[in-house]
């Protein structure tokens, strides 16, 4: 596939703190007018980044001394929140563009004329951001491990092969960051800066997925691509590889994950609280609305998404610990999904019917699971920590207690 430049329109100032709830509304609404198409397609929702690349909505994260917005977290969380209920899919671009800027900001291994470049470009022209990790033998870099991906060095530049899987946004991606290994003897590890544009880079349209099914997720290829010297990104000898998030990245990507799929079971709850009130069982003679067991039902939807806001707004407000906001993604996405259950178990074949959005929502909320961390490297990383807590409490607490040596009588 050729990878072109999509002209966009110019970029607004982002909106006001009272204009943006009204904008966000104005979003919300057009972008669900689409979804259920961009859904049954799968196509890239590239109207949608016009739109929000218009309002300024793009940049929001760029530090200020770049221009940007330099948006706190907090309504980062806000614009994806309402962007997830209108197209959750756009929404989990954004927010890969919004974490992506946060570390590319802060980041000691960005040059600062690469910096500039790139929120540049985001500010003028709505270019989107994203890193690309996932590979077909490795899986994610999460659970430890050396890409398959290879930057060679030469005389002009980075060379870089290999492939992406899962990469998220890819149709409408200007830069790409590749998690990448250097050919040296000890190799390096890290980031290399890559234009769409570069020859040698083609996407293989593969992503065909249960849900999430518009973030154009497909397989990215990288044949001897080149990319200039100074595009390698805070590489590291393997021997200082951390496979762990960073603490920041950690909080942001569990936050705004965790907003999109909360949104997602929020709009599913919506659909079944009105499908309640206007489904009337000829049996029946009045709505399903009036039997107790459907106001339950709702009530136990209500309390599940009511945990999420606290948790969420916990997280947001700080300080949080990468531990601590991993069981916040854990336990929302988990909210999330039994929300939607229980909507789908007691609407049961019109929740299921294909014309139906909550069939849509049950889909995409499923996808909460796939995001690093998984829930597995979270409950264990949990239990371990309070292992080594305990372990730690009880050396202390030996430590303070007198020793009574032995007594001698002569």
């Amino acid at each position: 596939m050729t990878l072109s430049l999509i002209r966009q329109p110019a970029a607004a100032a982002p909106p006001s703190a009272n204009d943006l709830r009204s904008t966000l509304r104005t979003l919300r609404a057009e972008f669900a007018s689409r979804a259920a198409d961009f859904d049954r397609t799968g196509a890239f929702p590239h109207a949608n980044f016009a739109r929000l690349h218009g309002h300024g909505l793009l940049s929001l994260a760029v530090p200020a001394a770049h221009g940007g917005a330099d948006a706190p977290l907090s309504t980062l969380a806000q614009v994806v929140g309402q962007i997830a209920r209108g197209d959750p899919s756009t929404a989990l671009v954004l927010v890969m563009q919004y974490i992506f800027h946060n570390l590319a900001g802060r980041s000691p291994g960005w040059p600062e004329h690469l910096r500039a470049r790139v929120f540049g470009d985001a500010i003028a022209n709505g270019a989107l951001l994203n890193g690309l990790r996932v590979e077909p033998e490795l899986g994610t870099p999460a659970r430890g491990g050396l890409p398959d991906t290879v930057a060679r060095q030469t005389p002009q530049g980075w060379r870089i092969s290999g492939r992406k899987i899962y990469s998220t946004g890819s149709p409408g991606l200007t830069w790409l960051t590749v998690w990448a290994r250097s050919d040296e003897p000890v190799p390096r590890v890290g980031g290399w800066l890559v234009h769409r544009d570069t020859p040698g880079l083609r996407i293989i349209e593969n992503w065909d997925h249960l849900g999430m099914r518009a973030t154009g997720s497909h397989e990215v290829v990288f044949d001897d691509v080149l990319t200039p010297l100074d595009h390698a990104l805070d590489i590291k000898p393997v021997d200082q590889l951390d496979p762990r998030l960073d603490a920041q990245f950690a909080v942001w990507n569990s936050v705004l994950i965790g907003t999109v799929y909360d949104a997602v079971a929020r709009e599913a709850r919506d659909w079944f609280a009105g499908w309640l009130q206007d489904r009337k069982p000829a049996n029946l003679g009045a709505p399903l609305a009036s039997l107790p067991r459907f106001q339950e039902a709702l009530g136990r939807i209500d309390a599940l998404l009511f945990a999420n806001r606290r948790l969420l707004d916990a997280a947001i407000e700080g300080p949080t610990s990468a531990a601590d906001v991993s069981l916040t993604k854990y336990l929302v996405t988990g909210n999330a999904i039994s929300a939607v259950e229980l909507a789908v178990e007691l609407t049961g074949n019109p929740g299921l019917s294909r014309g139906s959005p909550l069939e849509r929502h049950f889909r995409n909320v499923l996808c909460s699971r796939v995001h690093t961390p998984q829930n597995d490297t979270i409950l264990v990383n949990a239990g371990k920590a309070a292992l080594s807590a305990l372990a730690a409490e009880r050396l202390a607490a030996s430590a303070s207690i007198p020793s009574t040596g032995a007594v001698h009588v002569s």
